[in-house]
């Protein structure tokens, strides 16, 4: 059956008329109805509001508990995208974890391009912990330019000597915004959605004039000693594959406890569409017991 689910997901996400490398105003509408094309659970429960400033959304979902908080970093290279569309992949991860997701909607490029977003990450990550919220009990998590996100604020947060969370997943990361990975080419043919066109295109719109090799931008580069362990998935589908296996090795040669997971046949972000894909279901109750597992050994020091 999911070899059908695959065929099926990728037919409908090379039908779609939504071009990662097009015009934002047509397709920001575009993305947002894709996504929406995955229904949120009745039963999720979302509440906005600001952490220093930032516009945020909580999520939470029957049968989450107060043991732990993620703070989440939704994709679509950097402009395209918010925490209202991609409510159905963190209310999912929040169910496989057991805990609430706080989801951040950071300004978008090109009309706010670096570094507006990773000051909006810092600032809601400091958000939460002058809240009172317990760092032993946090974890940072993100999709595709989120999964970026990410991993530059927990680097972030090593540099300013604030206390690291507990872990990390990222998934799918867009980790290198030169573009010089190998997969952009060698898995061009079997990738239903992102093209080499549309990296190009979105990382000009974030970087607006800043050094693509700059480790704050594209965490490749730069040392990740010190972060917490990472859990790191991607779909073999995808042209960014290579962004994690590089980012993975990146993590190991810095003495950083990482898991790569990388799934066969699947789509970047293949997580999104676990209702209809089994894989996806698999990988985020991997992800879910990943964060549990950190949350609690943190507990236990």
């Amino acid at each position: 059956m999911t070899q059908q689910q695959r065929e099926a997901i990728a037919g409908m996400l090379r039908a779609s008329p939504f071009d990662p490398a097009g015009d934002l105003r047509e397709q920001r509408p575009l993305f947002d109805k894709m996504i929406a094309a995955v229904p949120v659970p009745a039963d999720v429960v979302t509440t906005p509001g600001q952490l220093g400033g930032v516009p945020v959304v909580r999520v939470d979902v029957p049968g989450t508990t107060t043991d732990g908080v993620i703070l989440y970093f939704h994709g679509g290279f950097f402009a395209i995208g918010s925490a209202a569309a991609s409510m159905g992949l963190a209310s999912d991860l929040a169910r496989k974890a057991r805990m609430p997701v706080v989801s951040v909607d950071y300004r978008l490029a090109p009309e706010h391009p670096y570094p507006a977003a990773p000051h909006d990450a810092m600032t809601a990550y400091q958000g939460l912990l002058d809240s009172g919220q317990d760092v032993a009990r946090l974890a940072l998590a993100g999709e595709s330019a989120g999964a970026n996100l990410a991993l530059v604020t927990l680097a972030a947060i090593g540099r300013a000597g604030l206390p690291q969370p507990a872990s990390g997943v990222l998934m799918s990361p867009w980790a290198d915004l030169a573009g010089t990975a190998d997969s952009i080419k060698t898995k061009a043919d079997v990738d239903p959605v992102i093209t080499a066109d549309a990296v190009r295109v979105r990382a000009r719109d974030y970087l607006g004039g800043a050094d693509a090799g700059d480790p704050a931008l594209s965490p490749v580069y730069g040392s990740l000693a010190g972060l917490p362990p990472l859990l790191i998935q991607a779909g073999s589908h995808e042209i960014l594959l290579d962004d994690a296996i590089r980012l993975a090795a990146r993590a190991a040669h810095d003495d950083v406890a990482v898991t790569l997971d990388v799934v066969p046949g699947v789509p970047h972000v293949f997580q999104a569409v676990a209702a209809i894909l089994d894989e996806g279901k698999a990988a985020l109750t991997r992800a879910g017991a990943f964060l549990r597992q950190h949350i609690a050994a943190r507990q236990t020091r």
